[in-house]
This record gives structure tokens, sequence and C-alpha cells, in this order.
């Protein structure tokens, strides 16, 4: 009877074997410097400074509402993520062009009738592959497109999330604004019933006209109450925006006035073309094209034959002493046509990732038009709502002075003050509306950045 025990162990080391075994017990964890391919920490792409804490009650203006989200939300972490794990993936790809190297070790002890013996031996072995028909230049092609493409697509993540923080800071000032709106509405429902009330009290107003105005308080108590309920669910996805839980709503500081302008008219069909140069995901579907054209190559190269050069040392008990150094060419003879309907897979992979790009290029084009045509929108939506204010609002002081003094009807003072609301309510959201369609476009073009968002943010 007998037994033996054994343990053996390899790695994959870098040109200058010895050199690299210093580095890497000297701590150095990154031998083909792939940290470089990606961004130092989640949002950092766009971030001009690293991530901070939110200020304990302070009011957030826009710049630090996105700053925040870009530090915080969950998606830029995962784009990050992805981003480097591809990196990883690309150092896998070069790590192809180097030796391999296994080393083992074994001791043995065996036993028969009376007698034991004891055996060592140790052995060193190398493997290089030489050529293999562009296998390994394919495939680290494959993973450098796809790297640029979780770059790019990185980019677009962040873009899509600076726009979110965008919307979701001026919908949450907007319900805000709202409910500032609906609680002089329903002040002013308040004194129409009072004077009403009064009117019918010492017999000048007739109960239809105090039961008109009561329904017209009721109206303007529920609109306060829905407006409310809406602010408070702007500013829980304001939270979520910003990575936080819905309950943590933040403070929030309000824009400056800011009059619209028509500098922003150019020419559609340019635009277009200069979006189509810069926004990520587009330069993101085109990397994914080339990654497939390279994985063809790596397919097609894994049923070719492959040249190795390869090596050994080995010792045994005693002065035995074995060693060895050849050259071996792996060629594949038959795999059941397992090459050639990978490559088929490949070639119709590649079909979708055109397909793929042509959809995103076509939909680049719709979001630039239509961003344009809503920023045009709300700009004239502006002016439009500021005439209708100072209009609605004369109205209503004209009709509330007639009914006081007994020449008007509560029905015309009533619908001056509805005119009122309404006019104020358009206006509100005109002016936030006419704000995101300036993001929405800057992030149409691929160009929206801190300094966009700085030019926009000026009156």
């Amino acid at each position: 009877m007998g037994f033996s025990s054994a343990f053996r162990f390899s790695s994959v080391l870098p040109v200058a074997f010895f050199a690299c075994v210093v580095s890497l017990s000297a701590g150095a964890a990154d031998p083909f410097n792939t940290s470089a391919l990606h961004s130092a920490s989640p949002g950092a792409r766009l971030l001009r400074a690293p991530c901070q804490a939110i200020p304990a009650n302070s009011a957030l203006d826009l710049v630090q509402v996105v700053e925040q989200s870009l530090c915080n939300n969950p998606q830029t972490r995962i784009a990050w993520a992805n981003a480097r794990a591809q990196a990883a993936q690309v150092g896998v790809a070069r790590g192809a062009y180097l030796p391999s190297i296994d080393a083992s070790a074994q001791r043995r002890r065996s036993g028969g009738e009376g007698s034991t013996s004891y055996g060592t031996s140790a052995g060193l072995s190398f493997s290089y592959l030489l050529y293999d028909f562009g296998g390994r230049e394919a495939s680290l092609e494959y993973a450098q497109q796809l790297m640029a493409a979780l770059s790019a697509s990185e980019d677009a993540t962040l873009q899509s999330v600076f726009l979110s923080a965008v919307q979701a800071y001026y919908n949450a000032l907007a319900a805000e604004a709202a409910v500032t709106a609906a609680n002089e509405s329903e002040r002013a429902s308040q004194e129409s019933f009072k004077s009403a009330d009064a009117r019918y009290r010492v017999g000048s107003g007739t109960p239809a006209d105090r039961l008109q105005a009561q329904t017209a308080l009721a109206q303007a108590s529920l609109a306060r109450i829905q407006a409310e309920g809406k602010a408070r669910t702007e500013l829980g996805v304001l939270a979520n925006t910003m990575g936080l839980d819905a309950h943590q709503v933040p403070k929030l500081a309000a824009p400056a006035e800011a009059t619209p302008q028509n500098d922003f008219e150019r020419n559609i069909a340019a635009m277009i073309d200069a979006a189509k140069q810069q926004r990520p995901d587009l330069v993101a579907a085109q990397a994914q094209v080339k990654a497939a054209e390279a994985n063809i190559d790596a397919v097609r190269a894994s049923g070719l034959p492959k040249i190795r050069v390869t090596g050994g040392l080995e010792t045994w008990p005693g002065p035995t002493r074995g060693n060895s150094v050849g050259v071996s060419i792996d060629i594949p003879l038959f795999s059941g046509f397992n090459t050639t309907y990978k490559v088929r897979a490949a070639e119709a992979q590649l079909d979708a990732k055109l397909a793929q790009r042509d959809q995103v290029s076509k939909q680049v084009s719709l979001d630039v038009w239509r961003a344009y045509y809503a920023l045009q929108t709300g700009t004239e939506s502006v002016r439009a709502t500021t005439a209708l204010i100072a209009s609605a609002t004369q109205s209503e002081k004209v009709a509330s002075g007639r009914y006081k003094a007994g020449v008007g009807s509560i029905l015309e003072m009533l619908n001056a003050q509805s005119a009122l609301a309404s006019a104020r309510q358009q206006h509100i959201q005109a002016q936030y509306n006419w704000r995101i369609a300036k993001a929405s476009l800057a992030q149409a073009m691929g160009q929206l950045d801190f300094d966009q968002l700085n030019r926009q943010t000026k009156p």
C-alpha cells in the first residue's frame, strides 16, 4: 500500500518575469495600467471636483443638485463598475502576449512490506504563443472596442442622470410654486365667499351667489390639496435622483428670474449632424460595431493552427535532472463544424450591432428635432403666459371691484379669479418647462455639462 500528496500552482506573468515578480510583491496590482482606461470614481468624467457631502440644512441650487446626483445615483456607479470590469478584460487580452509559466513540486512517501521510501521532485515549465493567425490581435481589439463602448455608455449615463437631476429640480420648484399660487387662489376665493356671504346676510346678495362662491372656495381648496400632494411627490423624485431615500427631501434654492431669448435659433440639419458626432450613445454603438467585427476575426482564428515555444526543467531524487525546449504546432482538424457556426453567429451579431447603430443614429436626429422645437415652444409659451397673467390680473381686479361696488355679478368675479389662477399655474409651468427644454436640447446634442449648465442658468 502507499499514498502520495502533491501541490501545484501556475500564473501568467508579464514581460521581464523576475522584475514583475518583484513589482507584484511590492504591491503593484495593475501591471498593464488598465486603471488609466476608466475614470477614478463614479461621475468623475463630468464632475469638476471630488464628491462632497450635502451641507446640513442648506438650500441646494441646481449645480449642487446635479453634483450630488452624479456622485450618488446608483446608475452612475453601475456604469463606472461596468467600465472597470471591461478595463480588466483588456488586461486579460494583453496577457495573451506573455508567456505562461508553471511551477510544480511533489513530495511522495510510499511503503511496502517492511520498507518505506521518500521521493521529492520539482519542475518548471513554460509556454509562449508565437503565432495564431491574428487571434490575439483580434481578441485585444475586441476588448479595446468594448472598452470604448462602455466608456461612451458611461458618458451617456452621466448625461442622462444630469438631465434627470435638472428635470427633477425644476419640477420640484414648479410644484412648490404651484402650491404658493394655489394658496393665493384659495385666499382670493375665501375673500370672495366672505363678500358674497356678507351681501347675502344684509339682503343685497342672492343665495345662488353665495353658493357659487362657496363652490369656488371648495374647488380652490381641492386644487391646493392636490398641488401640495404633487409637490411632495416631486420632492421624493428629486431625492431619489440624488441617490437619497424618498423621505430625505432636500431644501432647494430657486434660480434667478430669466427672460427667454431667441439666440438659440440655428440650422436644425447642422445641429443634427453635430449631435451625431458628439452623442456618446452613438459613439458607443459605433464601438460595438467595431467590436463585433473584431470578434469575427477572433472566432475565425480560433479554428486555425497555433505555434508555441515550450520548455521545461525537472529534478528527481539524486542527481537526475531533465530539461527540454521545443516548438509545438496545434492544428485543429475537425471540431464538429464548431468554428463554422461560431463564425455565422458572430456575423449575425455584427448585423445586429449595425442595425442598433442605425437605430441610435435615427433616435439622435429625433431627439434633437423634438428638443429644438420644444425649446421654441417653451420660449414662446413663457412670453405668452407673461402677457396672459398681466391681463388676467387686471381683469380680476376689475371684476372684484365691480362686484364689491354692487354693479358686477358673482359669476363675472369668479370667472376672473379662475382665469387668474389658471394663468399663474401656466406661467409657472412655462417658466420651468423652458429651462428643462434648454437642458434637454443640450443633452440631445451630447453637450450637457456644467459649463453648459452655467450658461443656461444665467438670465
